[in-house]
């Protein structure tokens, strides 16, 4: 049997929902079943305003747009990502400061103040990623915005059905952005979702997101926008998915577990903060961690790089569950440490590149038993102990 590290789920209703739409022959972007997406999102988050994108990637971009982020501005943002965190900074021409991670993977909040408190130029918004579905310390985080007037957009792309003191991640900052793709904890195939409590701002992305047409009988274009909207085929697939979200999470949590149960005493895991409910999108390990070796940097040395390699022993684990028909992977490789942002600005303490240097993503799709945990176990084990 293979082993995926996140496959698609299906709840079973999706082709019925489908055939509504095939049947309705509103299959273009827009129709029933986008706005009825839209409003389950709204229902699960207690946000009041949901717009549908064809991907996080579209939701971010437009976030910054009307966040009034421009050519030559910067923005903060968590360096322990994967890029589409990140990228819509450069399609605007901005520039990234990036802030590395604390224990948690998550954004680090003393070098958030560092950074603000060091950069000549003042920041317009800041991107935070919640990593794997983990909640970054969206308290402290949320305070420092408010105190320097940054603009915060919640990387939620891994988080949707994760709280924090009961609220959803994604609903703290002016806007958050959820992500449908194929390896989701839902899926649409591919899809995203910018959410807002401001009504004025999300309707001003909704413009944008549909080439910035102006209310006219022909086609009136003051502005440029861009073709972001999500399909009403796919819309049918997220209501069907959004039907098993909590399902969906209550399993992936399930197999973090299971892996702490079976490989504890070998590998190390990532707490959960205090009042916190993550999803456990990924189960992440790690190998031979000595958080002593964590906040390696002396301030200094905030902005040095080490350039910390893959451990032989994780690169050799994985090709050997490869060998075996289980995908794993390691941790995102930190952006700061990425070819294509060389240069850039980053406030640096050593986690991520020690956490990408001893980590593992293990398989976590919401089909499998215990038992496929267990034997999962069994051979890292096997592999490790070789």
């Amino acid at each position: 049997m293979k082993f995926f590290l996140s496959p698609p789920h299906m709840s079973g209703k999706e082709l019925d929902y489908i055939k509504e739409v095939f049947e309705s022959n509103y299959i273009a972007p827009l129709g029933e079943f986008v706005n009825r997406f839209e409003e389950s999102i709204k229902a699960y988050t207690k946000t009041p305003n949901a717009l549908a994108l064809n991907s996080a990637t579209a939701a971010l971009h437009l976030a910054l747009r009307v966040a009034g982020v421009k050519q030559n501005d910067t923005v903060l943002a968590s360096s322990c990502t994967f890029i589409a965190s990140v990228a819509p900074i450069k399609y605007l021409g901005a520039k990234p400061i990036f802030i590395d991670c604390d224990e948690s993977l998550n954004l680090d909040v003393n070098l958030l103040k560092l950074a603000l408190k060091t950069s000549p130029k003042k920041p317009k918004a800041l991107i935070l990623t919640h990593l794997y579905g983990n909640a970054s310390k969206i308290d402290e985080i949320l305070q420092i915005c408010k105190e320097n007037d940054l603009i915060l957009i919640e990387d939620a792309a891994e988080a949707l059905g994760s709280f924090y003191k009961g609220k959803a991640l994604g609903t703290f900052g002016e806007f958050g952005v959820y992500s449908f793709n194929g390896n989701k904890i839902i899926t649409t195939s591919g899809g995203g979702m910018l959410i807002s409590p401001d009504k004025t701002k999300l309707e001003k992305a909704r413009f944008y997101s549909t080439q910035a047409r102006e209310n006219c009988l022909h086609y009136e274009h003051l502005d440029y926008g861009y073709n972001y909207r999500l399909s009403n085929v796919l819309g049918a697939i997220g209501v069907a998915q959004m039907e098993v979200l909590e399902e969906r999470v209550l399993k992936k949590r399930q197999i973090y577990e299971w892996y702490v149960e079976f490989l504890g005493d070998e590998l190390s895991f990532v707490p959960e903060l205090d009042d916190e409910r993550a999803n456990r999108w990924l189960s992440v390990a790690f190998l031979g961690l000595d958080k002593n070796e964590l906040f390696a940097y002396e301030k200094k040395d905030f902005c040095v790089q080490k350039k910390i390699a893959l451990d032989p022993k994780i690169s050799r684990l994985i090709e050997d569950l490869k060998n075996l028909g289980i995908e794993s992977r390691p941790l995102w490789k930190a952006m700061h440490m990425q070819k294509v942002f060389e240069g850039e600005s980053a406030y640096l303490n050593g986690n991520s590149e020690l956490f990408f240097s001893k980590g593992i993503c293990l398989p976590s799709a919401t089909a499998m038993s215990k038992d496929d945990v267990k034997e999962i176990s069994t051979l890292i084990l096997k592999s490790l102990r070789a």
